[in-house]
């Protein structure tokens, strides 16, 4: 993966909120890489079946997303991020972004 969204160093403070460890095989394993496609997902606004190969199959992803969604993780996980300012809050609404002409009623 050529180009990351977390850093090393945050990274390393979410890592342990996390279900499974490393070692685990199946939906725990390489958690680095899921959320890295879920920020890739969130950055471009693609829908989840574009998501890249190399960050896995989509379905399982979005899959993990929804399960962890569910369990509150994404909630932990965002609020010990958004003590970065890089990672503050952004406020995004219909004044700034159009709709795609066939989303539109």
């Amino acid at each position: 993966m050529a180009r990351t969204v977390l850093k090393d160093e945050q990274w390393d403070r979410i890592k342990d909120m996390l279900p499974g460890k490393a070692s685990d095989p199946g939906p725990t394993a390489k958690n680095r890489l899921f959320i890295e496609a879920v920020l890739w997902i969130d950055r471009t606004g693609a829908p989840w079946r574009d998501l890249p190969e190399e960050f896995g199959d989509w379905h399982n992803t979005y899959n993990r997303f929804s399960r962890w969604c569910a369990k509150g993780i994404w909630n932990r996980v965002f609020e010990e991020l958004n003590r970065d300012r890089d990672m503050e809050y952004l406020m995004v609404d219909g004044s700034i972004i159009r709709v795609h002409q066939h989303g539109a009623p």
